[in-house]
Order: structure tokens, then C-alpha cells, then sequence
């Protein structure tokens, strides 16, 4: 599953925006040579090869009324699977991931509003029999991170 030049080329015009305008997919496929019907064949195989793991839009949720943390969880090897089902199926995980570590199941909450990052948490909870350990940040850095491929 070898990505080409051009699958290489519109992942490294992605990273640096999204054209906001009425046809930014036509902008884009204009910008690399190919025709929009080709950049969103290409940009759906990427994802159904999970060379790409997401393509969307990031909000900031604070900044429109809503809340975001880190959470995490012990969660035992032999569990994690059907842990990570459970969590993964509420729409407030934004991306969940393991660390071989102690608190070995990670994921960010984005929620409509600020209290209901504590609801959520005792939500999954209830539902995986873990507790969730909840990590709001305290102060936000911004790193400019890029990948060329």
C-alpha cells in the first residue's frame, strides 16, 4: 500500500490548510494538478488504507463554549480491547490511544459544554467498570508540527 507522488504531495498541502471558500476540495485539486473528483478518490482511499487516520476540521472547543481534557485509565491487557470499544463509542472521544505504561488507555473528551466532561467521565465509567482519571489542561502551548512525507 504505497502511497505515490501525489498521494505524498496532498498530504503535505493538507498539513499547511484548508482553503475556506465555496469549493475548497476544487482549489486544492487545482493547486496539484488533478481534478477534485480525483483528490477526494484519493484522500477516501488514504483513510480506507488508514494511511490517513482522520481528514476534518480542528476546533477548539474552549473557544466555542465547550470542553476538552485528557483522560486516562488502567485498563488490564487482556480488558483493553473491549475497553476501548466501550469508550470509542461515545461521541465526545475525540481519539483514543494506548501507552504501555501504568495508565495504559488515553483519550481526549471534547464536549458541548464544561460540565459535561465530568458526566461523560463517570459515564464511562459505568460502562467499562474503570475509573477515568481526568486531566484538564492548565495552560495550552501551540507547536507548529509537521510532517513531510
Amino acid at each position: 500500500m504505497a502511497m505515490d507522488k501525489i498521494d505524498r504531495a496532498i498530504i503535505n498541502n493538507l498539513q499547511g490548510g484548508f482553503p475556506i471558500c465555496d469549493h475548497p476540495y476544487a482549489v486544492v485539486a487545482q493547486q496539484l494538478g488533478i481534478d477534485e473528483p480525483e483528490l477526494l478518490q484519493r484522500l477516501q482511499r488514504m483513510l480506507e488504507r488508514k494511511q490517513l487516520s482522520r481528514f476534518g476540521p480542528m476546533y477548539h472547543a474552549e473557544r466555542l463554549g465547550g470542553g476538552l481534557s485528557l483522560c486516562a485509565m488502567r485498563v488490564p491487557e487482556s480488558d483493553f480491547e473491549r475497553v476501548a470499544e466501550q469508550v470509542n463509542a461515545f461521541p465526545e472521544v475525540a481519539h483514543n490511544y494506548a501507552r504501555d505504561h501504568e495508565f495504559s488507555m488515553w483519550f481526549v473528551l471534547g464536549t458541548e459544554t464544561p460540565e459535561r466532561i465530568e458526566a461523560a467521565c463517570r459515564e464511562i465509567e459505568q460502562a467499562t467498570g474503570y475509573k477515568v482519571y481526568n486531566m484538564p489542561k492548565k495552560q495550552e502551548f501551540f507547536v507548529g508540527l509537521r510532517f513531510e512525507v
